[in-house]
């Protein structure tokens, strides 16, 4: 009998069970493919939830970006490309440098042949070469004098550079000016005249002052020195500085401190990311090499304090203690004040440390190297009492020692004047037999710790004995006379003498709070 293939013929189980078995067929491939479903649609969620965590993660990126960017133009205004078409590689190095001084009328000093520019002549020929722009620093703006004591002839210099700043308008030169002064009535009569007058908040930015005092005038001319902008620089005060002519390398390296300056203005805090344009263009390591007159030699631009220093740029320590380490003979300093220490009130308490830099500079050049240290300062109502203590321990340094030589000296006009101002020795340079530093600050701790200044060093490239007189040959005439000049005294002077310094120091001593914080801010010189 053959089994027909027919399902009919079959059982009826048996006629059921294709069906059974493509019905666990179906569900079995309906559950595959809903599991593949399940896991491309996991794969594709997985996708798409790293792709938004990619795409998040690159907008936070973007975003931090963007903000960084804004940081920077909002902290640094960029400049063109060639600074006024001045540039490193064609600026000019064949430079022409002057001394100037201010001595007053009734300041008796022989010139030992050496005259030298007076300081209002430098100022009034530099405003005689601007043509595009003047830029000043200074942290006193006081040209017109106010009291009633003042006599014509005293403020004449000062009124006379007042109304030559005014008229620069009219000649078509900018003027910009950088100051910490918040209400001088000088500053907003140029600023009604049309100069640009910034404002650096040095209250916010150090608790300190701006002492810095210099003049860029087309960025090509410069002046640096120890005057202010005030009258008494020209009249009543005696002053050192130098102008230097046609050395726009200098005097563009000047340009980007005044530019940081500049830049400050308004600020309560000072910006960590800055333009290449406030770059230091030469420092202690990378001088400029130049020739000043006829001489070759090297110099560079250093400032203070060290939050003002950008990169590349020496701070004033530094730059001091370079000159220092390089004398080989000889070391002259002539300052108004010197005081080893930082003073500062901190909620209101008056707070005092040694700052030693400088004294364990002169100390190691004494005794270590044996080299001849002559330190000139001011004697006058300002001293502070310490300054005796510790130029008595700089000279104790050489007691039964062979080639040890230091000598300090106090420059003092009339002791008993009741104007501290008149005849005051206001200079603050160092001169070597190799270098000049010339600065804005007086050799007290809380001047480079916290007050804004800026400081020329020169260093000749050849022996004194091989080269032509110099501005190195000027500034050690200079000292030379005021040291030798009857203004210059002792401490191991007569009776009456110590008796005044002691009576001095005895009455320092017991200053009150208000005078000892008039110290530690000494904005009022």
């Amino acid at each position: 009998m053959e089994v027909s293939d027919d399902p009919r013929s079959r059982g009826p189980e048996e006629a059921h069970l294709p069906c059974v078995s493509h019905v666990k067929s179906s569900s079995y491939s309906a559950v595959q493919q809903q599991r593949y479903s399940a896991s491309v649609f996991l794969r594709r969620k997985d996708m798409q939830e790293k792709s938004q965590q990619k795409c998040i993660a690159i907008f936070a990126l973007l975003c931090c970006f963007a903000v960084l960017v804004a940081l920077i133009f909002s902290s640094v205004d960029f400049w063109g490309d060639n600074e006024d078409g001045i540039t490193e590689e064609n600026c000019s190095r064949d430079c022409r440098i002057k001394l100037v001084e201010n001595i007053p009328e009734d300041l008796f000093l022989p010139m030992n042949g050496r005259p030298h520019l007076p300081l209002s002549a430098g100022l009034h020929t530099l405003l005689d070469q601007a043509k595009h722009s003047v830029e000043v620093v200074s942290p006193v703006w006081a040209l017109n004098p106010r009291d009633l004591e003042t006599t014509p002839s005293n403020g004449k210099q000062g009124q006379l550079l007042f109304q030559r700043l005014l008229s620069l308008k009219s000649r078509g030169v900018k003027l910009k000016i950088a100051s910490s002064l918040t209400n001088s009535a000088e500053l907003k009569t140029l600023a009604a005249h049309k100069a640009e007058v910034h404002f650096v908040n040095m209250t916010a930015l150090t608790r300190g002052g701006l002492h810095s005092s210099f003049w860029i005038v087309d960025r090509k001319h410069i002046y640096i020195g120890s005057a202010d902008m005030d009258w008494r620089s020209l009249s009543k005060r005696k002053e050192l500085g130098v102008v230097v002519f046609n050395c726009s390398c200098l005097a563009l390296d000047l340009h980007r401190v005044f530019s940081f300056y500049w830049q400050l203005h308004e600020r309560d805090y000072i910006p960590s990311i800055w333009s290449k344009r406030v770059t230091a263009l030469y420092g202690r390591h990378d001088a400029l090499e130049l020739q000043l007159n006829s001489s070759q030699a090297t110099a560079y631009l250093s400032t203070s304090p060290v939050v003002f220093c950008t990169k590349d740029r020496t701070r004033d320590v530094d730059a001091i203690y370079q000159v220092i380490q390089s004398a080989k003979s000889f070391i002259f300093i002539s300052v108004t004040d010197y005081l080893p220490l930082v003073n500062r009130s901190i909620r209101g308490t008056p707070v005092t440390r040694y700052w030693s830099p400088i004294d364990e500079m002169i100390r190691e050049a004494v005794v270590l190297r044996g080299i001849r240290v002559r330190l000139l300062i001011s004697f006058w109502k300002k001293t502070h009492p310490l300054t005796f203590n510790f130029v008595t321990s700089l000279k104790s340094l050489c007691m039964q020692l062979l080639n040890c030589s230091i000598e300090v000296r106090f420059f003092s006009h009339k002791e008993q004047s009741e104007d501290i101002q008149h005849g005051l020795n206001h200079n603050k340079y160092m001169v070597t037999d190799n270098a000049v530093y010339i600065g804005n600050h007086d050799w007290v701790g809380s001047d480079f710790a916290i007050n804004a200044g800026v400081g020329l060093v020169v260093k000749m490239r050849k022996s004194l004995q091989d080269r032509e007189v110099t501005i190195l040959d000027h500034a050690k005439a200079a000292f030379e006379r005021d040291w030798r000049s009857r203004y210059a005294k002792s401490l191991q002077g007569n009776k009456d003498q110590q008796g005044k310094y002691r009576n001095l120091q005895q009455a320092k001593i017991h200053m009150e709070t208000k005078e000892e914080n008039e110290w530690n801010n000494p904005l009022s010189l």
